[in-house]
């Protein structure tokens, strides 16, 4: 029977997908400003797509992953106390944000995959990625590049503002209402800082 202090911890393998998916998600973010707003020598900002491209893939493999492991290990209960709407309020932001963690890469590969242009994907410089099937599906694969293009661009700048949301209502629980909310998903933490009973399970 695990301890109360296993208990408010996620497993070291959880630990190891979300910091690594928030790593790449970072780099992503920003490969793309730099790719988009910084006038980047063609031969450069190519580079930088196919690195974009193979982060983004490793994104979406991280998050199906993280997904199969979320539903075949529970994770930690909330904070005993916190109120309702908070409870609502946090499950509907981790469902937002698993569901653009899946969606944006899906996009762009759409997008890659609807290209006039038909630039070959290769994961970091080693492996061939295919394009998905859908030039057969859309009459008009033009149009249908610029609706996802859209699509991939306004998706990134909610996931970036739901990360920032992410990490405040993170630092608010570590600093403000000093629970261990937060600790718990570091890679080295002490023990928690609250003996208080456990709340209701995510």
């Amino acid at each position: 029977m695990a301890t109360v202090e296993t208990a408010r911890r996620y497993t070291v393998v959880a630990i190891l997908l979300h910091w690594t998916s928030a790593l790449c998600v970072l780099a992503l973010i920003g490969m793309g400003l730099t790719m988009t707003h910084a006038g980047l020598a063609p031969m450069r900002q190519f580079q930088l797509y196919q690195w974009h491209k193979s982060v983004g893939i490793t994104v979406l493999a991280l998050t199906v992953l993280r997904v199969l492991w979320r539903l075949t290990h529970r994770p930690p209960a909330h904070p005993a106390g916190m109120p309702a709407r908070e409870h609502r309020a946090a499950g509907a932001a981790h469902g937002l944000l698993y569901l653009l963690l899946v969606g944006l890469p899906l996009t762009g590969w759409a997008v890659v995959s609807l290209s006039p242009f038909n630039i070959p994907t290769v994961l970091y410089g080693l492996v061939p990625w295919p394009h998905l099937p859908l030039a057969w599906l859309v009459p008009d694969k033009a149009a249908a590049e610029g609706v996802l293009k859209l699509v991939h661009a306004y998706g990134a700048w909610l996931l970036t503002a739901l990360l920032t949301l992410h990490v405040a209502a993170a630092l608010r629980h570590h600093l403000i209402l000093r629970d261990d909310v937060l600790r718990r998903m570091l890679p080295a933490s002490a023990p928690p800082t609250s003996s208080a009973p456990l709340g209701s399970p995510r």
